[in-house]
């Protein structure tokens, strides 16, 4: 069996705002968009972004598709009641240097972007995107050892739940 996943499929209300953000901001590139008819009516219009080691992300927009609303919270956590960080996407940089990089850029594009965490094994920053989706940039800072299956650690409120 192959490791890794192939894709992560994501919901947005505004496809240009988050092919804007994920192909301005993040850098990812937009492999393409197609239309997706649905028998019922309307249809969904999907992008996928490449995001690196062979993995995408697939967004779709529905457009009067019956039993979907026009607007709903794509974030879902708050729908949920649940901080941000019980559902995100996290992407991989190849070292720390890399990740005060990725932050200083975020933040002269003026994304708010938490300060680096260290987490067990890594060190990561927080962020949202359009769709209040939360987002990670996480580097490794040692391998994932003995001590990371049963420690503890503590993280700021902020990486649970930035604001933006």
């Amino acid at each position: 069996m192959d490791k890794g996943f192939s894709h992560v499929g994501l919901a947005t209300c505004d496809m240009d705002s988050t092919i804007d953000f994920y192909q301005g901001v993040l850098g990812f590139n937009c492999l393409g968009e197609n239309q997706i008819e649905v028998v019922e009516g309307g249809c969904l219009r999907q992008v996928m972004f490449d995001i690196g080691g062979g993995q995408f992300l697939a967004f779709l927009e529905a457009d009067e598709v019956p039993g979907i609303a026009d607007e709903y919270d794509a974030g879902i956590t708050s729908a949920l009641g649940v901080p941000n960080m019980f559902y995100h996407v996290a992407f991989g940089l190849a070292t720390v240097d890399d990740l005060h990089v990725m932050r200083a850029t975020l933040i002269e594009k003026s994304i708010y972007v938490s300060s680096i965490v260290e987490h067990g094994p890594a060190r990561s920053i927080y962020f949202k995107d359009p769709n209040k989706i939360q987002l990670e940039f996480t580097a490794a800072i040692r391998d994932f050892g003995q001590e990371d299956q049963q420690g503890s650690f503590t993280i700021p409120k902020a990486a649970l739940d930035p604001v933006g």
